[in-house]
C-alpha cells in the first residue's frame, strides 16, 4: 500500500478527493495542515451540525493506492488541472504491512447497555452477566450500539420491557432503521410484532442480515410497510429530518402508545418540542455525552395514558 500526500488550499479539497476516489484511492482523508501549531484552526461544532466550512484553510490530503504507480499517475494526471491549483505534492510513501482486520476489530469492544444487556461484535466472547446479548458487527449501515443515541434507545427498550415484567408485547416501529439494532432489541425483548423501516437499501439490507444473526423476526423495507399504529415508535435519527416527520411518526403512534426520539443535542430539545407540540407532548428522558432522549406518550381515547 501507498500513500500519497498532498497539501491543498481549502477550495481544492473537496474537488481533489472526488478525483482521487474516481483515480481508484482506496481511501481519501483530510487534515489540518496546520494541526498542534499556533495556526490551528477548529473546524467542526458541535456532533450533528454541519460546519461554516468543508476544510481547513490548509489542508493535507491523503489517499492510500494499492500500488505507487498508481499514486504517481494520480497525481500526475490531477497536477494539471484548474481545481488543483495551489496544491503541491508532499510525498509518496510506502505503508508498512499490517493486520488491518485485527486493528479495526480491536476497536469495537462489547457494548453494556444495562449490567444484563449487551451489544456484542461477532469475534468476542459474550460476557458472562449478559442475559440478553445483540450480535452486530460494524458496517455501512448505522448502529452499533456505540453511539449515545442509539445506547439511551436501547436503555429505553429494556428498562420499559423490566417495568412490564420483563416483556414489551408490543407492536414495535423501529423508522430510520440503519443496522436494525433497535428491532432486534425489541423482538428480544419480547415484542408483538416489529416492522424496521428505513429510505435506504444498504440499511434494509444490512437490518435483514442482522436479524437472521441474532435468529429474530421481523419485518424490513422503506416506510411503505409501516402499518397505521403501534405501541411504541422509534426513531434515531437527526434533529431537522425529526422535525420534518413530526406529523408522520406521531400518526404511527397508537393511542396510550410512546414516542421515542434520538439523535437530538441538549440545545435542540425546545425546537423538538414545538414542531411536536401540535400532536404530543415531547420531554426530555435521558441524556448522555450532550445528546438527549426524548419521550412523549399519546393519549387514550378516554384520554387516559394507561395502555402499553
Amino acid at each position: 500500500m501507498f500513500e500519497l500526500h498532498l497539501r491543498c488550499p481549502q477550495d481544492s479539497v473537496e474537488p481533489l478527493s472526488d478525483a482521487l476516489e474516481a483515480l481508484d484511492a482506496l481511501s481519501v482523508s483530510v487534515e489540518d495542515a496546520d494541526a498542534l501549531t499556533a495556526d490551528e484552526q477548529p473546524l467542526f461544532g458541535e456532533p450533528g451540525t454541519e460546519p461554516q466550512q468543508l476544510a481547513w484553510n490548509r489542508s493535507t490530503l491523503t489517499a492510500l493506492f494499492a500500488r505507487r504507480e498508481q499514486a504517481e499517475e494520480a497525481w500526475k494526471l490531477l497536477a494539471v488541472q484548474d481545481f488543483a491549483a495551489g496544491s503541491q505534492l508532499e510525498e509518496i510513501r510506502e505503508v508498512p504491512e499490517a493486520d488491518w482486520v485485527g486493528l479495526t476489530q480491536s476497536q469495537f469492544q462489547p457494548v453494556e447497555i444495562t449490567p444484563e444487556f449487551w451489544i456484542v461484535p461477532s469475534w468476542h466472547e459474550v460476557p458472562a452477566q449478559a442475559r440478553l446479548s445483540i450480535e452486530l458487527d460494524p458496517g455501512m449501515a448505522f448502529g452499533t450500539g456505540t453511539h449515545p443515541t442509539t445506547r439511551m434507545c436501547l436503555r429505553w427498550l429494556a428498562q420499559h420491557a423490566q417495568q412490564r415484567g420483563g416483556t414489551l408485547e408490543a407492536e414495535v416501529l423501529d423508522y430510520g432503521c440503519g443496522s436494525g439494532i433497535l428491532a432486534i432489541a425489541a423482538a428480544k425483548l419480547g415484542a408483538q410484532a416489529v416492522d424496521a423501516v428505513d429510505i435506504d437499501e444498504a440499511a434494509i439490507a444490512a437490518t435483514i442480515r442482522n436479524a437472521e444473526t441474532n435468529e429474530v423476526a421481523l419485518r424490513s423495507g422503506t416506510p411503505e410497510i409501516a402499518k397505521p399504529a403501534y405501541h411504541i415508535v422509534l426513531a434515531n435519527i437527526l434533529a431537522n429530518p425529526l422535525q420534518v416527520l413530526a406529523p408522520l411518526l406521531c400518526s404511527h403512534v397508537a393511542p396510550g402508545g410512546h414516542l421515542v426520539l434520538a439523535g437530538i443535542l441538549e440545545r435542540q430539545a425546545e425546537q423538538l418540542q414545538q414542531a411536536y407540540a401540535p400532536w404530543l407532548e415531547l420531554s426530555v428522558s435521558d441524556s448522555e455525552e450532550g445528546w438527549i432522549l426524548m419521550t412523549a406518550r399519546k393519549k387514550s381515547a378516554d384520554g387516559s395514558v394507561q395502555a402499553r
